[in-house]
């Protein structure tokens, strides 16, 4: 099970949101953002902010850090570490449904994440088995895209996608986004798509969109009245 850090925005969390962190960086890199998700319209939320393991990343030398796969490329169409996303994808599964054990239904689960995290969470989402209220992508892409027509499942083919990206992103150009989008909407999924004047990070604004996600996802999840 992956190392987490827990908070949340009332005593009772009735609602979990899985943040994935970016390349190099560690869960406590968006600890402080809960403040400015936390909303009286919203119920209480648990965020839970897990660490990536350590290993060597190929396009830093090698250097060891957390990451979620390994990374040999910056270009769009570069190898891709097929093993370590199918891996990482196992222990974020093992997340959503020791969630659910606790006592957070699958479908008021939220799978958000930032850059690597972003890759990791959409990969995750659309071919979890047990449908989840909202995959929120920021500033990254869709990874193995071309598998994702075959592998996607049904359980979330009507998952609604929250997307976002800066326009003067250098890390992770806009347009593999762009690309990341155009596939999943080309399968029919929903996808909100946003941009923001900004390089690779968070906008105040895009906070303020990611909140009013929430508030959307999170009502239909309990108006549904389903369990899982």
């Amino acid at each position: 099970m992956l190392e987490t850090i827990e908070r949340a925005t009332g005593p009772n969390p009735t609602h979990s949101v899985i943040w994935l962190h970016g390349l190099g960086a560690d869960g406590h890199d968006f600890e402080p953002i809960v403040p400015d998700l936390a909303h009286p319209g919203l119920p209480d939320i648990r965020f839970v902010f897990p660490h990536a393991p350590v290993r060597p990343v190929t396009l830093n030398q090698g250097m060891p850090m957390r990451a979620w796969y390994d990374l040999y490329g910056l270009d769009r169409d570069a190898r891709e570490d097929i093993d370590g996303i199918r891996a990482t994808r196992r222990a974020i599964t093992e997340l959503i449904t020791r969630e659910a054990e606790r006592g957070i239904p699958r479908e008021q689960i939220v799978l958000a994440g930032f850059s690597q995290g972003c890759a990791m969470a959409l990969y995750t989402g659309l071919r979890l088995e047990h449908r989840l209220a909202g995959l929120i992508g920021l500033s990254g892409y869709l990874p193995l895209r071309n598998t994702t027509a075959a592998e996607r499942h049904p359980a979330n083919a009507a998952t609604p996608v929250f997307m976002a990206h800066g326009t003067q992103d250098m890390v992770v150009p806009l347009s593999y986004a762009e690309t990341s989008r155009d596939v999943m909407t080309g399968l029919g999924q929903a996808v909100q798509w946003h941009t923001y004047s900004m390089p690779h990070g968070l906008h105040p604004q895009e906070l303020d969109d990611i909140r009013a996600f929430l508030s959307e996802v999170f009502v239909r999840s309990d108006e549904s009245g389903t369990t899982s």
